[in-house]
């Protein structure tokens, strides 16, 4: 799909876009931004030939080293990161790359991220300015980092709930919640520790992205304003690094947590069966005593025999339940 988007006002407004069968044609219109989303490899084609460049392939897109991910071809800049989209709880994250030419920006996805679809009605709401492509791609990534961060904010509550949840399991909820068994709190910490892994990849490639652009010589056409914005961006991005720190060390603290109180509940009934073993030891010693087959056994001819067999069974199993009880074992 070829989203295209044009400058009218102060306002992105949606123009379609059909640049043919990938002829060397300009394109029906103007746009300052070109949104490819999923293109088929005829649409991408078409584009690089209307555009005059090639656009990457979703292989190239995927490449880590950074060598392959942030290139300056001509006057034209190449930037790709990893940014997460939300699908139901779950993020994924996937490249997406960022063409800078001096007449227009070009964006190349795979997935849906927030900020493409809310970037339009943001920039009218806010009057950021469209009137040139790096007007457009800072406003695209201030919205990016807001985005970013209300997602790391979302795991941050996430892992606070995880936090009352582990210790009400404990019998210790300060947040007056809900206790939750023990393997479900391990498997929402895990899916909480997904969610930050991904939030860390994505901000360190969009950092990366970020200060490439800002060391262009000519700053990627930025003027002395949008490089202030693009200076923010950059703080912010590191602030949302650090913080994500902080919140890797506090799932690893709930999931040591969690690992020692699943270790203690274990211990605790395996404690249990010990304790009843060990009960039941004696009296199985007694009747294993006046259980066998002999013939000369004193006992056998006592008329108070059975029942004191009996009772030394009961008092040998009261006597090391009453001990352990003493010594707080129970």
């Amino acid at each position: 799909m070829i989203r295209g988007f044009v400058c009218r006002e102060g306002a992105l407004h949606p123009v379609v876009l059909d640049p043919g069968d990938g002829a060397t044609a300009p394109l029906p219109e103007d746009p300052v931004w070109i949104d490819l989303v999923q293109p088929t490899a005829q649409e991408a084609s078409a584009i690089g030939a209307a555009l005059g460049f090639e656009i990457p392939s979703i292989e190239a897109m995927r490449e880590i080293e950074i060598s392959s991910r942030l290139v300056r071809r001509g006057d034209v800049l190449f930037m790709t990161a990893n940014i997460p989209a939300d699908r139901g709880g779950w993020l994924e994250n996937g490249p997406v790359t960022f063409i800078l030419a001096p007449d227009r920006l070009l964006t190349l996805r795979y997935h849906a991220p927030r900020p493409f679809d809310t970037l339009p009605a943001r920039i009218g709401r806010l009057g950021l300015g469209c009137a040139a492509p790096a007007t457009v791609l800072v406003a695209l990534f201030e919205a990016v980092v807001d985005d970013l961060a209300d997602m790391v904010e979302e795991v941050g509550r996430r892992i606070e709930r995880l936090s009352h949840a582990v210790f009400a399991a404990n019998g210790e909820d300060p947040g007056g919640g809900e206790a939750r068994a023990l393997d479900d709190v391990l498997g929402a910490i895990g899916r909480a520790d997904d969610a930050l892994s991904k939030l860390r990849e994505s901000l360190a490639t969009f950092g990366r992205v970020a200060g490439f652009l800002v060391r262009q010589p000519d700053r990627g056409t930025l003027d002395a304003a949008l490089e202030r914005r693009m200076q923010t961006v950059s703080e912010d991005v590191r602030s949302l690094v650090d913080h994500t720190a902080f919140l890797a060390g506090k799932i690893t603290f709930l999931l040591d947590a969690t690992m020692g109180l699943i270790n203690i509940e274990q211990n605790a009934i395996i404690k249990i069966f010990s304790v009843v073993a060990v009960v039941f030891l004696p009296p199985t010693l007694i009747a294993s005593i006046y259980g066998m087959n002999f013939r000369h056994m004193p006992e056998l001819d006592w008329p108070w025999g059975y029942p004191l067999a009996l009772g030394a069974m009961v008092l040998s199993a009261i006597l090391p339940w009453l001990y352990f009880r003493w010594r707080g074992w129970m």
